[in-house]
């Protein structure tokens, strides 16, 4: 499993699992709900007000503003997965989501980017708090019950994001980007007291210790290849700067596998991913990343108009509303029924749904989406169905492959897939936009060539996470899962 430590746990005297709906159960997931709507503000609602970020800070790095939270988030995943295995979900979700509201803070003062990125990673502990809702759910409920549950938990929080869109549409007209960061801070605080009223202790813990060294130096690695990307098209892909930072993540991640993941309790075992595991984690790495670009992509277009003769623009009446607010139905569509499809057979075949539609949504967008409000509306709620089914499947793959005492590190391994797909297919968009701008009226914008060829890579990400969906599938064929770890499929 991802993590080899002794299995040995301790158990405090608990109450049953839970089977089925009941007061007891609706609160819980009323709370863990409210974090991952904090999760929400954190990763999703700064894509709303990208252009005016962009102008704040006078910059051209959007993936920087849009996708640092998310790149912190995969450094902050391991140790935090673990750290919560030790030590209890509850006690480690609710210092997550403190440190995200002081991260939110610092965004609202921010006097320039580099400030401003400070905060955003300081928020990239939020990404921590959506796996360990799903810890939890699989620590208070039985594995069948659990996989509905886990499908409401990750996605019902797009109940919020219907009228969000609406609401900061015209929130930010008036107050400005700093809106956003007001609301996320405020979230963040507001989910931590009610997390520590009513969310129950963990009632398994694993023993063993967190390997820090090993997490930084992981999340370090991590980081300097992904801002290679960013850096290289700014300074030149042979650049000295680029480079070395290149050449440093390279050696720490090397360091890291060759040594650091060798030791008795690594913070990530990648020796001991079973191949079901490791199908799965390649199908949603690539699937997010794909979504999670053309989310980012969307909030561009909408700033542009059709009418500016560009080939592509969606401006148009409350069209960050109709774009980010209708398909919020679908990611809570998407995840709900994913789950609920799980409990029947398995969380494969939903997980292969989702990139079905994703591939389909992405070569429509391609086709004729970038210049038609309907149209891209249309792929927008069809990617967000994708979404619900991929984050899903993939908590819902990897809490079935897990024993109990290990919920908070492999789940935190879909996280890091999440967030290192996002942040690899961001900036690697963005620099696909920086080395195709074009310079019309005396402005430099996006070309259509370029916007064309940020949906194509998008949609290839879809295609290649196909090919090990497609083993993944015949790997668990026959095999409903239920809670019993499966690491010999």
């Amino acid at each position: 499993m991802p993590d080899m430590s002794p299995s040995s746990t301790a158990e405090e005297p608990a109450p049953a699992l839970q089977t089925g709906w009941t007061g007891r159960v609706v609160g819980y997931v009323a709370v863990l709900v409210l974090v991952n709507v904090m999760v929400d503000t954190v990763l999703a609602a700064p894509t709303f007000v990208l252009p005016q970020l962009r102008d704040a800070f006078d910059t051209t790095q959007f993936a920087w503003l849009d996708s640092s939270a998310m790149l912190a988030g995969a450094m902050w995943a391991p140790l935090l997965g673990k750290t919560a295995d030790i030590y209890g979900k509850r006690k480690v979700l609710v210092i997550t989501l403190v440190v995200a509201g002081l991260g939110g803070i610092v965004c609202l003062v921010a006097p320039h980017i580099g400030v401003f990125v400070l905060g955003r990673a300081l928020q990239g502990a939020a990404v921590a708090a959506l796996f360990l809702t799903v810890a939890i759910i699989r620590d208070v409920c039985a594995p069948t019950f659990a996989m509905i549950v886990t499908g409401v938990v990750t996605s019902g929080s797009a109940v919020f994001g219907i009228a969000s869109p609406f609401i900061l549409e015209a929130a930010t007209e008036v107050f400005g980007w700093r809106f956003v960061f007001v609301v996320s801070a405020t979230f963040a605080i507001a989910a931590a007291l009610f997390v520590r009223i009513v969310i129950p202790n963990s009632r398994i813990r694993t023993p063993g210790r967190v390997d820090v060294t090993g997490a930084l130096l992981l999340g370090s690695g991590l980081a300097g290849v992904l801002a290679y990307i960013s850096l290289g098209q700014e300074f030149g892909w042979l650049g000295i700067v680029p480079l070395a930072v290149l050449v440093v993540g390279v050696v720490a991640l090397l360091v890291w596998y060759f040594v650091l993941s060798r030791i008795p309790e690594p913070v990530i075992d990648i020796r001991g991913i079973p191949l079901v595991l490791g199908l799965g984690l390649l199908v949603v790495v690539m699937g997010t990343g794909a979504y999670r670009s053309l989310l980012a992509l969307f909030s561009l277009l909408i700033d542009v108009s059709p009418d500016d003769g560009l080939g592509y623009g969606i401006a148009g009446p409350a069209a960050l509303g109709l774009m980010f607010g209708i398909p919020s139905i679908g990611i809570m569509l998407g995840g709900i029924l994913a789950g609920a499809i799980a409990t029947r057979v398995g969380p494969a075949w939903p997980l292969a749904a989702g990139v079905t539609l994703g591939t389909i949504a992405s070569i429509v967008m391609f086709l004729i989406g970038a210049g038609s409000l309907p149209i891209a509306v249309i792929c927008s709620f069809m990617l967000s169905l994708t979404a619900g089914s991929l984050v899903t499947s993939g908590f819902n793959l990897a809490s079935v492959l897990a024993p109990p005492e290990r919920q908070g590190t492999v789940s935190s391994m879909v996280m890091v897939m999440v967030a290192v797909g996002s942040v690899t297919m961001s900036f690697i968009g963005s620099a696909i936009l920086g080395a195709t701008d074009v310079v019309v009226g005396g402005e430099t914008v996006n070309s259509s060539l370029g916007v064309h060829a940020y949906i194509a890579v998008a949609a290839c990400g879809f295609i290649l996470a196909a090919i090990p969906m497609t083993f993944l599938v015949r790997r668990m064929r026959g095999n409903v899962v239920t809670g019993v770890p499966v690491s010999h499929i």
